[in-house]
């Protein structure tokens, strides 16, 4: 990660840069609803407020922390251009974050990722390389670019900077709820979950994250005491199968109080509820929390809880939910 290794001035996430990043990257964002549903509640047995980041610039949380690592560029660098990988949601969120600044963006983008993303990529004037789906075809791209490219890596994740600006997510939720007891969001490489963690601890809630059982490699992870592989990127959650990173499985291991998992066929309904009751569109890998507050009452049951829906960046023409699957999950 030549050269960005520095721009940050710091090694690890605090809550003091969280709330730095706030200031900094308010012009640029939105301050997304929290929507409500009483018949969600009576579902779950307990008080949910959904902070609706699927509403969020490109549809998703990854806004917040692409402008802010962005704005946090020298002039020389931003002159340089800067790259990423992406299945979809970053990549769209440091597009557009790049064609505000005027910033040429480059994108590495599975094969396999939603066609609607690749779209939300392109048409905020990103270059476009595709690669084979995997972690191990994203660490040879950013290696090659390293050795080949003056061009900025801006990672998915795995940066204070990146963590900081997902964390506001969590600042503008507890600012507008005070009297929330919990804080959950879905858990990919880690980055909205550290922040969200940081955000959560520093207010004595509990924090949970979230992930398929199909894409566990986070709970592995906690279990074995040490950052274990991504599983083969096979379930419908396309946000959230990668692994997590050195900044971010620490702050997980310190801050979080579990991680939780849901099968697909539980985010195939909750996701159905969620559209059918909060009148908005999530994607799978938002779907995850309400789909562990219903699997999980003993942790949640009459209690104030915020769930982060992070994101609403779906393939309608690619709704996983055939009929008898979704018969089979009731």
């Amino acid at each position: 990660m030549t050269g960005w290794q520095h721009i940050a001035g710091q090694d690890d996430l605090n809550l003091d840069l969280i709330h730095r990043a706030e200031k900094l990257i308010a012009p640029y964002i939105m301050n997304t609803p929290v929507l409500r549903s009483p018949e969600l509640d009576n579902s779950s047995g307990a008080r949910l407020f959904f902070k609706c980041e699927n509403l969020q610039h490109t549809g998703a949380f990854k806004f917040r922390g692409a402008i802010h690592a962005l704005l946090n560029l020298t002039a020389a660098q931003r002159k340089a251009g800067v790259y990423t990988v992406s299945s979809g949601n970053h990549g769209a969120a440091l597009a557009a974050a790049g064609r505000i600044l005027n910033i040429s963006v480059q994108v590495a983008v599975p094969t396999n990722a939603p066609s609607v993303k690749k779209q939300n990529i392109a048409q905020n004037g990103a270059d476009i390389i595709e690669i084979e789906p995997g972690m191990a075809a994203r660490e040879a791209f950013v290696a090659a670019n390293q050795q080949q490219s003056e061009r900025i890596f801006i990672p998915p994740y795995n940066h204070p900077l990146i963590m900081a600006g997902q964390g506001t997510a969590a600042l503008e939720l507890v600012k507008a709820v005070p009297e929330l007891q919990v804080l959950m969001s879905p858990l990919g490489g880690g980055g909205l979950l550290s922040g969200t963690a940081m955000v959560g601890h520093s207010q004595n809630m509990a924090v949970f994250g979230v992930e398929p059982e199909l894409a566990n490699d986070a709970w592995l992870s906690l279990q074995a005491g040490s950052i274990q592989s991504a599983r083969p990127p096979i379930s419908i959650c396309d946000g959230l199968l990668t692994n997590l990173g050195d900044h971010t499985f620490p702050i997980i291991q310190n801050y979080v109080d579990a991680v939780l998992l849901v099968s697909e066929d539980e985010v195939i309904v909750a996701m159905q509820q969620l559209w059918q009751a909060l009148k908005v569109i999530v994607e799978p890998s938002a779907a995850t929390v309400f789909a562990a507050v219903c699997k999980y009452p003993e942790h949640f049951s009459g209690k104030a809880v915020g769930l982060i829906l992070s994101g609403g960046n779906l393939d309608v023409a690619c709704l996983p939910w055939p009929v008898t699957r979704l018969e089979k999950a009731k």
